[in-house]
């Protein structure tokens, strides 16, 4: 049983019946008991208004002895002579207890008030069963307005639930009426408080879905303009190829094209990589070692770095523990170490260094290039900016795809000049806190 509805109505029917049920015994119990006090009233009333008078009359003793009345009378002297009874009875009380008794007489129970005077004893006598059979009427007569409220009130309860639940089925008809592309928020307006946090939460994630496409779609725009250039440039390479008349020529344009497919190749790389490093993206978090992940992104581009004739130092006595995703964290480094080895002039050093700075793990890389002037240190994080008088042919991606990373993982990226007047990259990465603080 799913439905919030029919287990609400389930509770407050099963809560209304036991409620109805319980009124009813305590009803029917206080009834018979009031009853049965009535009836003792009456025979003590009864008893007590023949006590001080003297002769019964004909009249009386016939009306007393009217065979409809459940009451019988009997009257004793006080040495037990009989002088009245009101009419034969097979089985009635031959004893009198003073005040109210109940008495077993040839099995049969009988509840009687007896009173003494100086002269006479005088009692009043009732069927038990009698009394009981007028008591449970009166008992079923007061129980049986509950028992015909009960189904009113169990339709009052299903009105009220269906009616305080229609916010929320009007919420749910408002979601199934979206079309696949509609990320508007639902309204929030009229909806009860416990209702309210549901739908500002739906319009959060509506919101972040919002946000998600819209990065995809501005990433795949910019992505389908920067590919149109090297495929266009590619095929003009191509068309030189087939069209040169020497081999020097055709060597030439063999060479162009093999540069070109290489650039192309990695604009590709980077796209997936930018792809990949998007908050959105799927990654797992875990604890890891920065220090390890440095280690390894440094080998894949030594030989890169080699090519060019730059040596890199890593700087790592310890483990930087963090907690992120190892695969993000690496590309990450690359791109930084990629990025240094190709500005750095020929036989220089690009110095990486990992440790714990003012309680934050930070990743620092100098390099001897021509650095970032100040003025374009803020645009340089973004997709496909390249700076006007660039020497190295990139894509304008490497710091944007540093970027990403470092938002996901929830750090910080700041650019500076380094000791060598190139540029200097600080990472600054939150400490995972489980592990013991070891500076480098």
């Amino acid at each position: 049983m799913t439905s919030i509805r029919v287990r609400l109505l389930v509770s407050l029917l099963a809560l209304l019946l036991l409620a109805a049920a319980a009124m009813g015994a305590v009803t029917y119990r206080n009834v018979l008991g009031e009853t049965e006090a009535i009836f003792d009233y009456q025979l003590q009333q009864m008893a007590l208004s023949l006590r001080d008078q003297g002769e019964i009359a004909s009249a009386d003793a016939g009306t007393l002895a009217d065979a409809q009345l459940d009451f019988v009378v009997q009257i004793w002297t006080v040495d037990g002579r009989s002088i009245y009874a009101s009419r034969p009875h097979p089985a009635l009380p031959a004893r009198a207890l003073l005040g109210l008794a109940t008495l077993q007489v040839d099995g049969r129970a009988w509840r009687t008030y007896s009173v003494a005077t100086r002269e006479r004893v005088i009692q009043v006598a009732q069927p038990v069963e009698i009394r009981q059979r007028l008591a449970a009427r009166a008992a079923w007569r007061s129980v049986l307005p509950l028992l015909l409220i009960a189904p009113v009130a169990a339709l009052v309860v299903g009105w009220l639930a269906a009616r305080n639940l229609a916010p929320l089925e009007r919420l749910a008809g408002e979601v199934r009426a979206r079309g696949g592309q509609s990320l508007a928020p639902l309204a929030v307006t009229g909806l009860p408080d416990e209702v309210a946090p549901l739908a500002s939460s739906l319009n959060a994630l509506l919101e972040r879905l919002r946000t998600s496409l819209d990065t995809q779609r501005a990433f795949v725009a910019d992505a389908a303009h920067e590919l149109r250039s090297p495929l266009t440039a590619l095929k003009l390479q191509l068309e030189l190829l087939r069209r040169a008349g020497s081999d020097a020529d055709r060597d030439a344009a063999r060479d162009a094209l093999a540069a070109g497919i290489e650039r192309a190749s990695r604009l590709v790389e980077q796209l997936l990589a930018l792809a990949r490093s998007e908050p959105a993206a799927a990654v797992v978090f875990e604890r890891v070692d920065l220090a390890e992940i440095a280690r390894r992104a440094v080998a894949e581009t030594v030989p890169f770095a080699s090519s060019r004739r730059v040596e890199f130092e890593l700087v790592a006595e310890a483990p930087v523990w963090v907690v992120g995703d190892a695969l993000s964290l690496g590309l990450l480094v690359r791109n930084l170490a990629d990025n240094a080895a190709r500005y750095a002039p020929p036989d220089s050093r690009v110095t990486l260094h990992i440790g714990i700075d003012d309680g934050a793990a930070t990743l620092r890389i100098d390099d001897a290039g021509p650095g970032i002037p100040e003025a374009d240190r803020a645009r340089v994080f973004d997709r496909f900016y390249r700076r006007a008088g660039a020497v190295e042919a990139g894509s304008g991606l490497g710091l944007a795809i540093v970027k990403s990373v470092a938002d996901a993982h929830g750090a910080t990226v700041a650019l500076s000049e380094s000791p060598a007047s190139g540029l200097r990259v600080t990472v600054r990465f939150p400490l995972d806190t489980a592990a013991p603080l070891t500076l480098a």
